[in-house]
């Protein structure tokens, strides 16, 4: 059956894309709230270390919890929990800016973000037969690209007009409509879990973690992902304090270089499909990455906002490419059973130094300026993507090699 028959993708997709234009919302609100209330690039990126920190100890129990408890009712209770922190933070705004808040409230809503994004990828082979689920990534990514052009341009029009808080009203609002949207889909069954005691919650994680190590590709993208997030973890904050600090752009222009950014996904979510079937899982993961550290780079020596925005669509497109690719091939050679223990598994391991990363990049901008670290940061990019070359990721079909170690 055609994805575009497929009632239940549809309102999925549907969904999803409301909820993206709410996320782009808060994606340019935030930092300009905390930049507006302490105009410190380092307070920044601790609001965006904390945010990874609290995914990271979601991480470790999410799989267990996508697992365990029914999705769909999983996903509802995101939704809602995310309307509440973000709607909290727009209320208090209206009467007295609270910095304090925002280290409270945005660690959380990370939080509830990491349990939905866990819970979403096990949704998709719920929804899509088995060969349809690059296809079907590559729509959700489609999605979540047209909603966030759109979504950072009227954020920064917002945001200029009433302020950042407003913006983030308008997520919180997107969250509500997406948990009553959730309410209408229908997935098929999970297959049982084979005969045999529950694990405890370590060992639950600790079966995700063993699934990835077993698997050639999978233990080598985990490796190498963990150092790349390092590297790009806090690359919106880097980009958002270059435009209003050195570049001297109103927070409309933000919006703006953030939409055109986002181009970048939309384009990688329409190519990826085709480019993986004709290049293999190696070739575009290995190039993807490659490019994008030619991308950050360049994004140092950038003298005006258009410069910015294009190499930030070419940083998102490599990126986009990449994550589809990563995500169907996790989708596609994990058990249902067991996908959601491995995706949470995947996720907080590579996010591990995140956090770290972000207020290390953040910090050395504050001292030496923006120009010189996103220059580093794109060339230890590009050997980290080249050291790939050396494990089982170059193979340009690395399905089989994957599926022996099972």
């Amino acid at each position: 059956m055609s994805l575009w028959k497929n009632r239940n993708f549809r309102l999925f997709l549907s969904i999803q894309t409301l909820s993206s234009i709410g996320d782009s919302f808060s994606y340019v609100a935030i930092p300009l709230l905390v930049l507006h209330s302490t105009g410190s690039v380092v307070q920044m990126g601790l609001v965006t270390g904390l945010v990874g920190v609290a995914s990271i100890v979601t991480g470790v129990f999410a799989g267990y919890i996508a697992d365990r408890v029914h999705r769909r009712a999983l996903l509802i209770a995101c939704d809602l929990a995310r309307c509440g922190l973000y709607g909290l933070i727009s209320v208090v705004w209206l009467f007295s800016p609270q910095v304090w808040l925002l280290y409270v409230a945005v660690p959380l809503a990370g939080a509830f973000a990491m349990q939905f994004q866990v819970t979403h990828v096990t949704m998709v082979p719920s929804l899509v037969e088995q060969d349809q689920i690059t296809k079907a990534n590559g729509h959700l990514y489609a999605s979540y690209a047209v909603a966030s052009v759109a979504g950072p341009m009227l954020a920064g029009v917002l945001s200029g007009a009433f302020g950042p808080s407003a913006a983030l009203a308008v997520d919180a609002a997107s969250f509500a409509v997406s948990a009553a949207g959730v309410l209408l889909i229908k997935i098929r069954p999970t297959p049982e879990e084979p005969a045999g005691s529950r694990p405890a919650l370590v060992q639950d994680f600790l079966a995700g973690v063993g699934f990835l190590w077993k698997q050639p590709v999978l233990r080598s993208l985990t490796v190498l992902l963990t150092l790349l997030i390092f590297i790009t973890y806090g690359m919106t904050d880097l980009i958002v304090y270059y435009l209003k600090h050195e570049l001297s752009q109103p927070d409309s222009a933000v919006g703006y270089v953030l939409a055109a950014g986002t181009v970048g996904t939309l384009i990688a979510s329409a190519t990826v499909d085709r480019t993986r079937k004709r290049l293999g899982f190696g070739v575009s993961w290995i190039g993807a990455w490659t490019l994008c550290g030619v991308a950050i780079a360049c994004l140092g020596m950038s003298t005006g906002a258009p410069l910015v925005a294009v190499f930030a669509s070419v940083q998102l497109f490599c990126t986009g490419i990449a994550g589809i690719c990563s995500m169907s091939f996790r989708q596609e050679v994990t058990p249902s059973h067991l996908l959601g223990r491995v995706t949470s598994a995947f996720w907080t391991l590579h996010s591990t130094l995140g956090p770290f990363g972000a207020a290390v990049l953040t910090g050395a901008a504050a001292g030496y300026g923006v120009t010189p670290v996103l220059l580093v940061a794109g060339t230890v990019c590009v050997l980290i993507a080249l050291s790939a070359m050396l494990t089982p990721i170059r193979l340009a079909g690395p399905q089989k090699l994957a599926g022996e170690a099972t």
